[in-house]
Parts: structure tokens; sequence; C-alpha cells
């Protein structure tokens, strides 16, 4: 047998070796939770199953925003966090929101739902673990791994050296299964989920701390997102104090009541499957949020004397809606009541509802509970200081401006974390805005600030003393 010859087969084996190991070792690592001292660090890197299907191996994902400088968002910070990540000091890199399992680094519940807050301009920032991730553009991200996938650069020559630069012991082994196996295979991934994400170029671009939960499922489900040309793009929410909310009508349309359930849904949603969803780690995280409760508002910061003013008329005003024990909280407004942008809740459909009540087939936890509304839920107002901007939608950026509709601006910045106390949210407007944030403009589709002018009979002066009292919520 020529040299030739017993170099191909040599060669042959080698990465039929090599397939075979990687195979048995992500099987034995797969069925492997990942776990966590505390339960704040579990929910801000523990894994709930999604690395399959969205994660990308670490060392890679490691150095795509070294390699790949130039394909990040103009915003600050270095790396990851140009795109809303949280950085948190961890050795191995990881920012909040990030997870582990089978070296793949996947998404969980803290990529939606931990944000960071400055009293000022050049303060330190407060990491705030179950307020909506208002800094955080998960379409962002999806575009930068999809750039840097369709990139030249995307090869094994370029990304080994930058990951031995980064990491010196990086070995024989782990340079021959990259060059012959995971680079190739992560590209393909990507490209594989950027024709998935197709949709995103039919609609307004997303932007930080929102995304559009349905549409993904559609696409999962079958639906010709093609035809189908609707917008469901809708704000993060908060996770505080879940308990109370079992049996209200969840999701901003109140298209199902189960906690459980839809947190089982957002899971999936991030890409976890029925299969890889892990459970166990989903209810360490759904047990915590049961109770977890809001940091209060500054207290030097409220207005005392306003208060029971204020509370006095939101009680006339607004607390039959909002309050727990009313009859509408948690309940459906009509959209031709309520008046805010229809765009959500015309893209849940009938037809999307019922599939996804086949999620699940074959497991005990089958979904079960979703419907079809025609409105939007009115939702408790526990720790509506840090859950702006406001509506559905994110289309109001402070509480002023949402209980004076007059003031509500058409262009905004959404994602700058430092926080206008006066107007109580975000700093949306001037150049720090501008340049920290990403411009949310009110006339896209899916983004109309109109609607919920409730309230408006109510003098100015009563008006301002309800934001006082919505301070102590």
């Amino acid at each position: 047998m020529s040299t030739r010859h017993r170099f191909s087969r040599l060669w042959v084996l080698t990465i039929t070796v090599v397939s075979a190991v990687l195979l048995v070792r992500l099987t034995v690592a797969g069925t492997q939770a990942q776990t966590a001292d505390s339960i704040e660090d579990h929910f801000k890197y523990g894994s709930i199953g999604t690395e399959a299907t969205v994660g990308v191996p670490y060392w890679i994902w490691r150095v795509l925003p070294i390699v790949f400088e130039d394909k990040l968002p103009n915003r600050p910070g270095t790396g990851y966090e140009r795109l809303g990540f949280i950085d948190d000091g961890r050795l191995d890199g990881r920012p909040i929101g990030t997870s582990s399992r089978d070296d793949r680094v996947g998404l969980n519940c803290a990529t939606c739902h931990a944000g960071t807050l400055r009293e000022a301009p050049g303060g330190p920032r407060r990491i705030i673990l179950g307020m909506p991730a208002h800094q955080m553009d998960l379409q962002a991200y999806a575009r930068f791994l999809s750039a840097c996938a369709a990139d030249p650069r995307f090869n094994s020559s370029t990304l080994i050296a930058a990951i031995e630069k980064l990491n010196p012991s990086f070995g024989w082994w782990n340079r021959l299964t990259h060059r012959a196996l995971i680079i190739p295979a992560t590209k393909r991934g990507i490209d594989d989920l950027t024709r998935q994400n197709a949709w995103f170029d039919l609609r307004p671009p997303q932007g930080p701390g929102r995304v559009d939960t349905f549409n993904p499922y559609k696409r999962l489900l079958g639906l010709d997102l093609d035809a189908d040309r609707t917008v469901g793009t809708a704000d993060l929410p908060s996770l505080w104090n879940q308990r109370v909310r079992q049996g209200l009508w969840l999701h901003w349309d109140g298209n199902n009541d189960s906690v459980e359930e839809r947190n089982k849904s957002a899971a999936i949603g991030a890409g976890a499957t029925p299969k890889s969803l892990d459970l166990a780690s989903l209810d360490r995280v759904q047990d915590w949020i049961l109770d977890l409760r809001p940091p209060e508002f500054p207290r030097a910061r409220i207005r005392s004397e306003l208060v029971e003013r204020g509370r006095q008329a939101y009680q006339m005003s607004c607390a039959r809606c909002h309050d727990l024990g009313t009859p509408r909280v948690g309940q459906i407004v009509e959209i031709d009541q309520i008046g805010t942008d229809p765009a959500r809740l015309e893209s849940f459909t009938p037809e999307l509802a019922t599939l996804m009540n086949t999620i699940g087939t074959g497991y005990p936890w089958r979904f079960n509970h979703f419907l079809k509304t025609n409105g939007y839920a009115s939702m408790p107002l526990d720790g509506v200081w840090l859950r702006a901007p406001y509506l559905h939608n994110g289309a109001v950026p402070t509480l002023r401006a949402l209980l004076f509709p007059d003031e509500r601006p058409a262009l905004f910045y959404r994602g700058y974390d430092v926080y206008d106390w006066e107007r109580v949210g975000f700093v949306s407007t001037g150049p720090e805005a501008e340049r920290n944030g990403v411009k949310f403009d009110t006339s896209m589709r899916g983004n109309g600030n109109g609607g919920h002018t409730y309230g408006q009979d109510v003098p100015a002066t009563d008006r301002e003393a309800i934001i006082e009292y919505l301070k102590t919520l």
C-alpha cells in the first residue's frame, strides 16, 4: 500500500475516532444538568436546555467578538456587552444570561430578565435580577452570529489562531477536533439559524429590551412567515411575585393563565426543545421567582407629601385594573377599549393558539392553556418603576409620559441604563441616550405609542401625585 493511501486511511480513521469520542462525550454530558451554589448564580448562569439548538461551542463563542469586533453594534462596552449582555466578571468570560452545557454556550432566563441601572452618568452599575433586560438586544445577537458565519474570516485557521492567543494551552486534540469538525459544524449550524430567522428582514428591528416571542413559534410549528407579515414584537416583562399571578391571564395579550406553562414556553422560545428542556433546572428558577420581590424605589427620591394624595387618585382611576384582589386585574381589556397598538395581538392567531397546545405531546406537561384573545391583559404593578419603557411594546419611555399622553415622544432611545428619577424611567433623550442607546421610532409597524389614556379627566396635579404613589409599589 502506498504512503499516500496509508495516510488517507489514517486520516479517515482519525476522523471516525474523533467523531465517535465526541458523540459519546456529548451523549454523556447531555444527561448532566448544570448546577450552581446559589439560586442567584443558577438564575444568571445555569442551563435550561437551549445549548443544543442555539448554543455555540465555548472557545469559538469566546473569540467571535475579538475576531469580528467590526460586526458588533456601536454601543458602549466591550465584546458581548455591546449587544446588551451584562459582564459580571466571571473568569470563564461568560456574561449573565449565558449557560454552559456540553462545552456550548446557550441562553437562559436571565438573558431576558436581568437588567442594569445607574443613578447618574459614570456611576456604578447596579445589576437587578428579575427586571426586564431593557439593555439586551436578542435580535442583534442573532444577527451578530449570522454576520460572523457569513464572513470569510470564519475559518479554522483564523479562529484557532485567535483561540490559542486567548488560551495558550489549547492542545493538539482541541485543534484537531475544532479544525475537522467543530468549526465547520458551527458554521453550518449558524447558517441554518440564519435561514430560520429570515423573517427578521420582513419586519421592523426589535431593538433592546424587546422580542418577538411567537413568530419563531410559527416557524417551529410549520406556519408560513412569508405569507404572515404580522409583527409580534413586545417588551420583555419582569419576573417578580409569580405566585400571585397564578390563574391571571399572562403574556401581554393574556393568551395563557398557567405560570408553569408560561415558563416552559419561554424556555422553548429561548431555544430549548421538549426533549432538551431541563425541567429540574427550570423548576428551581420557577420556585425562586414565585416570591422574588422587586427592589424598592429610593425613599429619598419620593415626594412623600404627595404619596397619600396619589394613592387616593390611583384608587379612583387605576386600582380596579391593576390591584390584586380587584375583579379586573389580570383580565383582558378589549382592544377597542384600551386602544394600544394592535400588532402584537394580531400576531397571535387562533391557528397558532391551537398549534401551541400540541407542544409537549407525549410529555406529562403538554401545553393545553393557550387561547386566542381580543385585547391585552391588565397587569399588577409591583416594581413598576423598573419596568420602563411602558405599554406592551415599550413605546412609552416613562411613567410621566404614560400618564401625560401629550408628552409621549415620537422618537426616543432605548437601552441606556441611567435612571430618570423625575420622570420615572430610563433616560431616553439627549446626547448620552443617543450615544448609549438605540433609536426607537413609534411610526414603525408594531411600535405605536397610542392608547391607554385612562385618567385624562384626572387633574394634572393628581396625576403627578399618582406617579409618586407608583414609586412605592
